[in-house]
């Protein structure tokens, strides 16, 4: 197993990347729009030409639609075949009742769907995820269902996190080198409560609102009926500030209490308690 004691160089990084896409007849490239997942994409395209890599951007009602037409963008800027599909987690009520294994679900769903893309278009592809060598340091149901449809994780294999992935995008140039982690809008909300269509699109459109607002890096928590805002913790005095004109907007959104988390963001909070 590959361990890894600091962020490789570009160099080393781009190495390693070819050389492992050297060895893939064909890849199905699951696309969600963030840095990880755009690099593979963009290194399949690269190294494999583009009769024999497509990009599967899921057409989610967790995925938020900004990222799902950056990820279209992408694909149409780089010249990267592209499918949208249609996934079905939200008719699984394995997924809506938002178990804390909920992402294993919603990957199943996902995979299920790319390995029969596969085998109707360009069967023998490999699927490949974006997962990354900094994922296996947390709560990650969705790799034990990856792993049962035999997805390849080119970045993981090759020992690469999140440092050296941003690092390699930006030497290429990728615009979205420095695009903030945005993971499924259902993770916003509290394991054992409903995933519905109804919170997905509040919390889409409450995070929008908080970004238009200048905070790039945030998380709006669906408690029941509250909303609970987290930033980074040197932005905490400026939300405050503007909170008496956050709380009116969000209440039009359908919450009705909105908090401030005084802690400030922290990546995968409410995965805490869970046994990894």
């Amino acid at each position: 197993m590959l361990t890894m004691n600091k962020p490789l160089s570009v160099a080393e990084a781009d190495e390693r990347l070819r050389y492992w896409f050297d060895a893939c007849p064909a890849a199905a490239v699951a696309l969600s729009g963030g840095v990880d997942s755009s690099l593979v994409a963009w290194y399949a395209r690269q190294c494999l030409g583009k009769e024999l890599c497509t990009a599967y951007i899921a057409d989610s009602p967790s995925l938020k639609r900004a990222d799902y037409h950056e990820a279209i963008a992408f694909c149409q800027r780089y010249d990267i075949a592209y499918k949208t599909l249609a996934t079905q987690e939200m008719q699984n009520d394995n997924y809506t009742s938002n178990p804390n294994n909920r992402c294993y679900f919603c990957k199943t769903t996902l995979y299920d769907e790319l390995v029969r893309q596969v085998e109707q278009n360009v069967h023998g592809a490999w699927i490949c995820s974006g997962a990354n060598f900094d994922d296996t340091g947390d709560y990650r149901p969705g790799l034990q269902a990856a792993s049962e449809h035999q997805v390849y994780h080119p970045l993981l294999l090759c020992g690469l996190g999140k440092q050296s992935i941003r690092e390699l995008a930006q030497h290429h140039g990728l615009p979205c080198w420095d695009k903030a982690a945005s993971p499924c809008l259902s993770s916003r909300i509290p394991y054992g409560q409903d995933v519905t269509y109804e919170k997905l699109t509040r919390i889409e459109a409450a995070e929008a609102y908080l970004q238009e607002l200048g905070f790039n890096i945030v998380r709006v928590r669906h408690f029941e009926k509250d909303a609970r805002i987290e930033v980074p913790s040197d932005k905490l005095k400026l939300l405050q500030e503007q909170l008496s004109t956050i709380t009116p907007i969000f209440e039009q959104l359908g919450f009705q209490k909105t908090e401030i988390d005084q802690e400030g963001f922290v990546s995968g909070k409410l995965n805490r308690g869970i046994a990894l």
